[in-house]
């Protein structure tokens, strides 16, 4: 008998654990998973302080599943320079915007279509746009919506962008 019994629950183990991976790999992939933020590069709004905890942010894979994000917010990409690694960086120019670089080849850049311009808010500690260019949107991961720890610092991330960044019209480059 008991016997019997330890060889159901095996089975509604195994049954139950067989639905919850796919299950669980699905929603990590489509709809959203949790990422450690580490380093400098975007703080003050990441890892402020210079903490030794490093922030965990929600990143909503789903919102950007059609390519569409906006100007100030907070996405994951796939490294260009390095495919096995994913950054998170503000999305600072998008298609056709005119952007006034920060130490870029080229003083101004036109963002091509099908690409985004990204920054690390600690400028001068962040390898972003300004050292690889535009970033094609095939490389978009997911897009932070929330910090989710330190509880302390949990709230919801809205768009923003930085003082005196974003794009220019062409009038103000000359």
């Amino acid at each position: 008998m008991a016997q019997q019994a330890g060889r159901r629950y095996v089975r509604a183990f195994l049954s139950g654990f067989f639905v919850a991976v796919p299950v669980t790999v699905t929603v990590l992939d489509r709809v959203a998973y949790v990422a450690r933020v580490e380093g400098a590069s975007m703080q003050p709004f990441l890892n402020p302080d210079g903490r030794s905890e490093a922030d965990v942010v929600l990143l909503n894979r789903w919102s950007v599943r059609k390519y569409q994000v906006q100007r100030g917010d907070i996405i994951s990409i796939v490294s260009p320079k390095n495919p096995q690694q994913k950054i998170i960086k503000r999305v600072i120019g998008l298609e056709g915007d005119f952007i006034r670089t920060l130490g870029y080849k080229n003083r101004y850049v036109r963002v091509p279509d099908g690409h985004l311009w990204i920054e690390g808010d600690h400028h001068g500690h962040s390898l972003d746009s300004n050292s690889f260019g535009p970033v094609s949107l095939g490389l978009l991961h997911g897009r932070a919506s929330h910090i989710i720890w330190p509880p302390s610092r949990w709230q919801r991330i809205r768009p923003a962008l930085p003082p005196n960044r974003g794009p220019i019209y062409m009038e103000e480059a000359d």
